[in-house]
């Protein structure tokens, strides 16, 4: 980059941009009058922001997006009460290494850390067989490696590097918590279950050149290729002398290939056990909850912005962005706007 980054976090209206950004779901639209447009999330290591362009032909959609990352000269507007990039040029370019640091989002949490609290809990495992597979996963450091950097999607909940093993983090420290309220429930295949269901995602992803997914990702996916691992890494636990039962793998297999709750989201089959039921709908519950808090951005929020997100399209609605209790002021100010910026029912 030839001039200092110009990061989204700093973004005011008016603001004149000429800076690198990585580009996430770029696509075009068709106004009321018929003419095609550009529109894309601009993404940096601190945060996104939504950009058009009026003037566009479909035709330079492939030319513009060909590397993930685009040089963007343009003014910041608000509109409908969001910060928005006007575009007035815009090129793909190619990025070192360093830049891409920069332009990549990633966890604020403290990976070394969260990942021993993960080895801990599969270690404190009951069943010895269930130790030994975990064993055989975390001595395989390639995977693990990709495990600890891996995003845990490319633009909807965890879109960041060290995302996955957040994810999977907050899961099972969720679960070792929760698990005590629902005795029936066994520990292990939870644990383990939470563990495996969203690993084959560092097969699924790539990060080196931003956020997409690799060929495996597009012909596999990562429930099947967890599935798959876990085939080979029972054998490999065996090995070393301790066989998983073969119901225990076939359960764990289940909650792998079952964990996105509904076919129509995903799943190869519904939840059928009350482990797999539980992993589905706590997987539910973290993504779309973490995923909320990022989105209503609280922290930014200041007097004059939009009480409301745009539509957020993984959780179908517009979310409502003041904390009631600690932007009363803010609240107020906007109450009598309100019936502006309720969505439509």
């Amino acid at each position: 980059m030839t001039r200092p980054h110009m990061h989204i976090r700093d973004l005011k209206s008016g603001s004149l941009i000429d800076s690198v950004y990585s580009l996430v779901n770029p696509q075009t639209g068709v106004t009321r009058n018929g003419k095609c447009y550009f529109k894309v999330l601009l993404r940096d290591a601190t945060g996104e922001t939504a950009a058009r362009k009026w003037t566009f032909e479909e035709s330079m959609l492939g030319e513009v997006s060909a590397t993930g990352y685009a040089r963007v000269l343009g003014r910041v507007e608000l509109y409908s009460g969001q910060l928005q990039v006007v575009i007035d040029q815009i090129e793909a370019v190619q990025i070192s290494r360093e830049e891409l640091i920069a332009l990549l989002p990633a966890t604020t949490k403290d990976i070394p850390k969260m990942f021993g609290e993960v080895a801990a809990l599969l270690r404190s495992m009951e069943d010895s067989s269930m130790r030994a597979l975990a064993e055989a996963y975390l001595g395989d450091e390639t995977m693990m490696a990709a495990f600890r950097q891996a995003p845990a999607a490319t633009n909807v909940h965890h879109a960041w590097i060290g995302g996955l093993l957040e994810h999977t983090h907050q899961l099972m420290q969720l679960a070792e918590r929760m698990l005590p309220l629902y005795p029936g429930l066994n520990r292990d295949l939870v644990l383990m279950g939470l563990f495996l269901h969203d690993l084959g995602k560092t097969a699924e992803l790539e990060w080196e050149r931003g956020f997409n997914y690799t060929t495996d990702g597009n012909l596999v996916g990562h429930l099947v290729r967890g599935a798959v691992w876990l085939q080979v890494k029972s054998m490999v636990a065996a090995r070393s002398g301790s066989k998983l039962p073969p119901d225990a793998l076939i359960a764990l297999q289940h909650i792998i290939v079952s964990h996105h709750g509904q076919l129509e989201h995903g799943a190869a089959k519904l939840p059928s056990t009350p482990e797999a039921i539980f992993v589905a709908a706590l997987d539910n519950l973290e993504a779309k909850t973490t995923l909320s808090i990022v989105a209503v951005a609280r922290e930014r929020l200041r007097a004059g912005n939009a009480d409301f997100t745009e539509r957020v399209w993984s959780l179908d609605t517009r979310l409502y962005r003041p904390d009631p209790l600690k932007h009363a002021a803010h609240h107020g100010e906007s109450a009598g706007h309100a019936g502006h910026d309720a969505p439509h029912a």
